[in-house]
């Protein structure tokens, strides 16, 4: 059974910006897969790279503007609502997090042990849609 019905999806497919996609999609792959940034990103720790990938990935690719700036809709170590735990990052929308985005390093090659504490942070957020995890290699998008 797929997961939205095929006029919802129809509808929504109509609306997108094909030519905004195709100018992030050549960002995304001059810059990810770049042999020499691959190389680079599989030797660097996780908190060295992280905050670079939100940069480069969310800001510089799809467009979010990442605090300090003006205007922000994407935090880096957004502490949860309820307790003094943090997500690596978080989209927002109206200064709260519509997603939240968990980071390991690539050596994390099971991103479903990840997931977990993505949702934890998700449960933690009032109003958090996704669900974003990723080991700077492949990325999952979840919601709920």
């Amino acid at each position: 059974m797929p997961l939205f019905q095929n006029a919802v999806l129809q509808k929504y497919l109509k609306q997108q910006d094909y030519s905004a996609s195709a100018k992030a999609y050549k960002k995304f792959t001059k810059y990810l897969h770049d042999p020499k940034i691959q190389d680079n990103i599989r030797a660097s720790k996780e908190e060295e790279y992280q905050g670079i990938f939100l940069t480069e990935l969310f800001t510089n690719i799809l467009g979010y503007t990442m605090k300090p700036n003006a205007n922000f809709n994407l935090v880096a170590e957004y502490k949860n609502e309820k307790n003094s735990k943090k997500a690596d990052g978080a989209i927002l929308k109206d200064n709260k997090a519509l997603g939240v985005i968990e980071l390991k390093g690539t050596n994390t090659k099971d991103l479903e042990k990840v997931r977990q504490q993505a949702f934890d942070y998700k449960a933690n957020q009032t109003g958090c849609v996704y669900v974003i995890t990723s080991n700077f290699q492949k990325k999952t998008t979840q919601w709920a």
